[in-house]
């Protein structure tokens, strides 16, 4: 159980960071952002977490709102696999994942 808490909390990672980079770049580079090899490497990372909180949405909610969705969305994933993570350190100490 803890790789999978901590498999699950590296791909909430990796999706937060690409996210937030790409929103960070997007402010930064503006309206010529889709020719930037960077943002566009960020987007495909970043593309997985945005589909999958837009099949987990309603229709109701605007697909310039998702990327804010996901990033909360994934936050709380983060929270709950590092929870899972320290519990299952706690109940098996020792462990090489638990450093």
């Amino acid at each position: 159980m803890l790789w999978l808490a901590v498999t699950v909390k590296l791909l909430a990672e990796i999706a937060l960071m690409a996210l937030v980079g790409r929103a960070l770049l997007g402010l930064l580079a503006g309206a010529g952002r889709e020719r930037n090899a960077v943002y566009r490497l960020l987007d495909l990372l970043s593309r997985p977490a945005l589909r999958l909180f837009r099949a987990l949405s309603p229709r109701r909610v605007l697909d310039r709102h998702l990327p804010l969705m996901a990033t909360l969305g994934l936050v709380w994933i983060w929270l709950g696999a590092l929870l899972l993570k320290l519990a299952e350190c706690r109940a098996l100490p020792g462990q090489a994942l638990c450093r």
